[in-house]
């Protein structure tokens, strides 16, 4: 449902047509950032569950795919850049709806510096200047750098951004393929130096392991798949966006799962459980160690894999962030000035130089708490994704109530799937509640106020953003005054655009 409204208010919005399908899609794969999240978590899931970490990956695109198939039917009747606040607003009112935005652009806050610090930190490592990367404040003066010139990049316009992110995914893939080709053909060849073990079907079997490592291992697949709506935030600039933005958050899902499955048999095939249980501590550098392993002196492909994917992430994260805020504030339920957009590029400029800023001051401030309270602040992204992808599904099913008997199709695909990726989302979200109110749990091993710090910091900004919500809603009450709606059957049945 479009809101005339605020079309009316804003006559020179957003740059139509910016981009295509493919852009799109390209934006939701490096949004995930591919290399870099297959690198983090490889290990410790093998930790988890052993020979049947690619088989958890498997399992943990489940729900995702069905809140996916959310974005999809919910992007048909309103093509609206804040997807989830706008979303939910409409089914479900605004309260519900404000959440979801501060979620959305809270994400972008914590993960920038932290994706801006990796990709800076192995490209210094690809060209040998391993003391550069060691040093803290040339790391962090290159990471916020680095930083200002993606979201230059952002604001100067889609169709450039979407450029630079074909090359860096096409980098990406070349090299991920790379090293799980080379390291599978040296697992039938016999000649890996590590404990190498032929792959098996069983491989697949997400329930080998069971019991709670299945669980924790089920919360760490689940958030590698993060970000791929990226492309639907970019809906209003994108051709076909009733449709076109909705399948490329499906397909990115579904390449998605295809890659991460494939490097994670081809990397436990090679390194086997063993290697990567004892280097797990390692994360993003696990990589680095399998390439020189496998590759020898072409290792430094591996460090720029993982160089680009958080490089192509630094600048994808920070566009549901904006686009965000710019619903948000068009619709007054943010302070008016984030719904300026570029007279020339027709991007949302103010908004995209907040969030980033922003990004900027809470990756310094951590950084120098120390690097683990970094890494604790990146854990509680799981609270902030799981609550508004939930929060998804359900609004999807309740905004098409209405039409959810008219035949099996809009049943499954609109009120069952995204309610069933809700269901499992939300009990992911309490195991993960559960397993970071003990301090020894997080990277710090510390206690703030007798719980793990990433909990800490995910209620502290949940209860941020109620306090802001009850101020803006005082200061502009208009916003509030709106009142939950049904999908409108004319744009169910595709009898408008």
């Amino acid at each position: 449902m479009t809101n005339p409204t605020a079309d009316a208010a804003r006559p020179e919005g957003l740059k139509p047509d910016a981009i295509g399908f493919l852009d799109a899609l390209v934006i939701g794969l490096n949004a995930t950032s591919p290399a870099y999240s297959l690198a983090a978590v490889v290990g410790p899931i093998a930790v988890l569950v052993g020979i049947h970490a690619p088989g958890v990956m498997l399992a943990s695109f489940v729900p995702m795919l069905l809140i996916a198939s959310a974005f999809y039917y919910l992007n048909r009747v309103d093509q609206d850049c804040g997807t989830t606040f706008s979303w939910v607003t409409h089914a479900m009112g605004p309260w519900a709806g404000w959440l979801g935005g501060w979620a959305i652009a809270m994400t972008g806050v914590l993960v920038v510096g932290s994706l801006a610090d990796v990709a800076v930190t192995f490209a210094l490592l690809t060209v040998g200047l391993d003391s550069w990367a060691e040093n803290e404040a040339v790391r962090q003066t290159l990471a916020v750098v680095l930083i200002v010139v993606m979201t230059a990049v952002c604001v100067i316009g889609t169709e450039i951004s979407a450029k630079v992110q074909n090359v860096l995914i096409l980098a990406q893939v070349v090299c991920l393929l790379a090293l799980a080709v080379v390291a599978l053909y040296r697992v039938y060849a016999g000649t890996g130096t590590l404990d190498s073990i032929e792959p098996s079907i069983g491989w697949l079997n997400p329930f080998g392991a069971g019991g709670a490592s299945l669980t924790a291992a089920l919360l760490l697949g689940v958030f590698i798949y993060w970000g791929w709506e990226s492309a639907v935030n970019l809906t209003e600039e994108t051709e076909d966006s009733a449709t076109a933005p909705g399948k490329a958050a499906i397909w990115s899902t579904i390449v998605l799962l295809v890659t991460y499955v494939s490097v994670a048999i081809a990397v436990v095939a090679y390194a086997g459980t063993s290697f990567l249980a004892e280097n797990a501590e390692e994360e993003e550098f696990l990589f680095a160690l399998l390439a020189d392993e496998a590759m020898g002196g072409w290792d430094w492909v591996v460090l720029l894999a993982v160089s680009t994917s958080a490089l192509a992430s630094t600048q994808t994260t920070i566009i549901p962030a904006s686009r965000t805020a710019l619903s948000m504030a068009r619709r007054h339920a943010l302070p008016h000035h984030f719904a300026h957009i570029h007279p020339r590029f027709r991007t949302p400029d103010v908004s995209t130089w907040w969030v980033a800023g922003i990004a900027i001051a809470w990756y310094i401030v951590v950084s120098r708490i120390s690097e683990n309270a970094l890494f604790d602040s990146l854990t509680a992204l799981s609270l902030l994704i799981a609550f508004y992808y939930a929060l998804t599904g359900v609004a999807c099913a309740v905004f098409y109530r209405r039409h959810l008997t008219e035949n099996v199709k809009q049943f499954l695909l609109i009120g069952v799937g995204p309610l069933v990726g809700a269901g499992l989302l939300t009990w992911l979200l309490v195991e993960s509640v559960v397993d970071m109110a003990d301090p020894e749990n997080s990277y710090s091993g510390v206690s703030w106020f007798g719980l793990g710090p990433p909990l800490v910091i995910g209620i502290g900004i949940a209860l941020a953003g109620v306090v802001l919500m009850i101020v803006q809603r005082l200061v502009s009450p208009a916003f509030w005054s709106e009142r939950p709606t049904v999908a409108d059957p004319d744009l169910v049945h595709g009898k408008e655009s």
